[in-house]
């Protein structure tokens, strides 16, 4: 009993650090919607969590703390790469209307859709604090069964994701309306300014 409430309470947390809205999330939400590379969108943005998971837990969150250099590299990066890709999503709403529906053909290559979720999660700094540093310290308080509070949190980001990825497609009705993805990709477009913003200031 004692084990399974070690995964369980890295569930829970590791599930409420990823439900805010973002700009990986809302990256995800889009491509389910679409039904494009909906599986290894998915995969990518759940493995990468677990390899960061993996990390903090292994320790980096230390050298992460010990060498703010890491953090500032991946804040402005991160927020440069956030505001390409507002603009990227205010022009598409701004000025496609052939590209907004669900069923049309791919916009992206798989390799693109991939760089584009590896770019949202590892050029993100807030994965880092929330990933790395704050759950690889909050393990700390299971030793010796920390790895169990791990894998709780890798699988809520497995669950998250797919989730997140896969029932997008219940709101494809609402989506069968042009209109609807043009507000759709001026509210991404909004998150990522706002995420890029926040960055660095």
């Amino acid at each position: 009993m004692m084990y399974l409430s070690n995964y369980l309470e890295g569930f829970a947390l590791g599930l409420s650090l990823i439900l805010a809205i973002g700009s990986q999330n809302a990256f995800v939400l889009k491509q389910g919607l679409k039904n494009q590379y909906v599986f290894i969108v998915c995969l990518v943005c759940a493995f990468s969590d677990a390899i960061l998971i993996s990390l903090g837990v292994a320790g980096f969150g230390v050298i992460v703390k010990q060498y703010p250099q890491i953090e500032i590299v991946a804040r402005y990066g991160g927020a440069i790469f956030l505001g390409v890709y507002a603009i990227w999503s205010f022009k598409s709403a701004f000025t496609k209307n052939h590209a907004l529906i669900a069923n049309a053909k791919n916009e992206i290559s798989m390799s693109k859709a991939i760089l584009i979720c590896l770019a949202f999660t590892w050029l993100n700094p807030h994965v880092y604090l929330d990933t790395v540093v704050l759950l690889g310290s909050v393990s700390t308080q299971y030793q010796p069964n920390h790895w169990q509070f791990a894998c709780g949190a890798m699988l809520a980001s497995f669950v998250f994701f797919f989730a997140l990825g896969y029932g997008a497609r219940f709101l494809s009705p609402l989506f069968s309306n042009p209109k609807a993805w043009k507000v759709l990709d001026f509210v991404v477009g909004f998150i990522m300014t706002f995420i890029a913003i926040s960055l660095i200031i």
